[in-house]
């Protein structure tokens, strides 16, 4: 039995408040990213190749195709297919590694990353409006709540 099941009655109704809360995001997202797939012509597995190198561009990282692959939960032929694809389009470039010249590295195109935030960048501002109406104390609470849910539907 869950523990939102066995909790007392006004615990059980925080607890599904909050995941109802998380599936109504979780839907949210879905329908922004939907929108934005139409508008960029890509599938779901392309929108999310290009999310995973925005962030791990704004993290300053570097991408192989190994790690497209890992992230993706995809095999190397289809993530040779997938950067085969987004580079005829257009939407990203194989670059040899800074530092090992055997290796490479996958990078958006500026034309890439500026439409991606031309199509992201109002809902960015909007969430971040949001996001600044609550403590930095809160946000710690709710940046671990939703780590650990992540953590829960898909532990690595």
């Amino acid at each position: 039995m869950s523990y939102a099941a066995s909790a007392p009655g006004a615990r059980r109704e925080s607890i599904t408040d909050a995941l109802f809360a998380v599936r109504a995001f979780s839907d949210a997202m879905d329908r922004m990213h939907s929108g934005m797939k139409g508008d960029m012509d890509m599938n779901t597995t392309d929108l999310a190749a290009l999310r995973m190198l925005i962030v791990r561009e704004q993290r300053g990282e570097t991408v192989s195709p190994h790690d497209v692959a890992r992230h993706l939960r995809i095999s190397t032929a289809s993530t040779t297919k997938l950067l085969d694809r987004l580079s005829a389009t257009g939407h990203l470039e194989r670059r040899p590694h800074p530092h090992d010249r055997r290796a490479r590295v996958v990078v958006l195109t500026e034309r890439t990353r500026r439409e991606f935030f031309t199509h992201f960048g109002a809902h960015l501002a909007s969430m971040s409006a949001v996001a600044d109406a609550y403590t930095d104390e809160e946000l710690a609470v709710i940046v671990r709540f939703l780590g650990e849910l992540a953590e829960a539907v898909d532990p690595r």
